[in-house]
């Protein structure tokens, strides 16, 4: 399958082209940005060519790899399903249900497949834990504490603009959901109280009865990060294990479920889903009462 990467960033260099170059089953074809230089200067590492103009690389392609913001990504992802393009996008899918609702039309529209990359969701490991304990079945809720320490010097991503204005909510939020909705089920419900550090604490009312807790930061104090999740309920406390290999590693396997085009459980639509908790959470921080989930 031929495939245009769009961004030029860390995410785009060091996983998203890392891992569509040495895919034995994806050609890279081109890279297009808005800076020309760094589009070059991507595309000469991985032996792909360089593109500006976006509609020239979807003339040339079959797919495209998306590392961008998420409110960029979306305007991108749909010029690229009117073009009859397969969609490999980051998380978070887009930033309102509105939107995510446009993408996901356009792909079952025009049959094309679609893949959203939830890191932990392409790991092994954490896929087996996941189903195993979705079969499982009987979870009261569970208990999830993610704090990231992104704001130092030498972090790639400290300087992130999108990451600054949303926070740890649409950032280290889809990871969290993506883990507790194949278990718990559907949102219903959402209250989320602010807290120190931009520290965001969310409960989430799941459709089944079960109540989860999630409390995420991207600006923990240095030494104080974390990252726990624990299900608990009849049959006692599963806790999910360290994520195992690398993000390159992860992407490498979306790219394989991507050229299969079969149905993926990580699709636009189940990246939808997502955004419509996320927004609902915002909505909740903002007004200080517990929304709806779309």
């Amino acid at each position: 399958m031929r495939f245009g990467l769009l961004g030029t960033g860390h995410w785009a260099a060091e996983t998203q082209g890392a891992a569509l170059a040495a895919h034995p089953e994806a050609d890279l074809v081109g890279v297009w940005g808005r800076d020309g230089a760094k589009a070059a200067a991507l595309a000469g590492r991985y032996a792909a060519k360089p593109y500006t103009d976006l509609d020239a690389l979807l003339s040339e392609v079959d797919a495209v790899s998306i590392a961008l913001p998420p409110d960029v990504q979306a305007g991108l992802a749909l010029r690229a399903a009117a073009a009859g393009k397969h969609l490999l996008l980051d998380k978070p899918l887009a930033v309102d249900t509105a939107t995510a609702d446009r993408i996901l039309a356009a792909v079952r529209e025009r049959g094309l497949s679609s893949v959203v990359f939830f890191t932990n969701l392409f790991r092994d490991n954490i896929v087996r834990f996941v189903e195993e304990t979705a079969a499982t079945g009987g979870w009261l809720g569970a208990r999830v504490t993610q704090f990231a320490s992104i704001y130092q010097p030498g972090n790639p991503y400290a300087a992130s603009a999108w990451r600054r204005e949303k926070g740890a909510l649409w950032d280290i939020g889809p990871h969290v959901l993506s883990v507790l909705l194949p278990v718990l089920g559907p949102v219903a419900e959402v209250s989320v109280v602010g807290g120190p550090r931009s520290t965001t604490h969310l409960t989430l009312r799941h459709a089944d009865g079960a109540v989860s807790t999630a409390s995420l930061t991207l600006d923990a104090p240095t030494g104080v990060t974390l990252r726990d999740t624990d299900f608990y309920g009849e049959h006692g406390v599963a806790t999910m294990p360290v994520p195992e290999g690398t993000a390159v590693e992860a992407f490498g396997a979306a790219i394989g479920r991507l050229i299969g085009c079969g149905p993926d459980p990580c699709d636009a639509g189940f990246g939808r889903e997502v955004v419509a908790v996320l927004e609902a959470a915002d909505i909740a921080l903002r007004e200080k009462r517990p929304v709806a989930v779309a």
